[in-house]
């Protein structure tokens, strides 16, 4: 399993328009067979801040599964708006999880 994490700076005029386009966005992940779990999280001291974290079962199920998939065009079309307010989006390997 990999993390892709993606780190967004999106004006306060245009948040309620960021995550109704991941909730659109997130009827794809839902139903694809890499992605094991996703959040988007907004932040509290710096609201214009936005992670948005997938897991995926693997770099190439992300890259090579999902974005080859017939329904990638519908989730990319849902958060294309917000492409240019990516500041990071990048996979990394968990190295230590705990969860009670």
């Amino acid at each position: 399993m990999v993390v892709e994490y993606i780190r967004y700076t999106v004006t306060a005029d245009r948040a309620a328009e960021f995550e109704q386009a991941y909730k659109a966005a997130s009827a794809v992940l839902d139903d694809d067979e890499h992605c094991l779990a996703y959040e988007i999280s907004r932040g509290v001291e710096e609201p214009e801040h936005f992670v948005v974290r997938i897991e995926w079962d693997s770099v190439e199920g992300h890259e090579q599964g999902f974005r080859r998939s017939p329904r990638f065009g519908e989730f990319f079309q849902a958060v294309r708006p917000f492409f240019d307010q990516i500041d990071e989006m990048k996979h990394y390997e968990v190295r230590q999880s705990h969860r009670p």
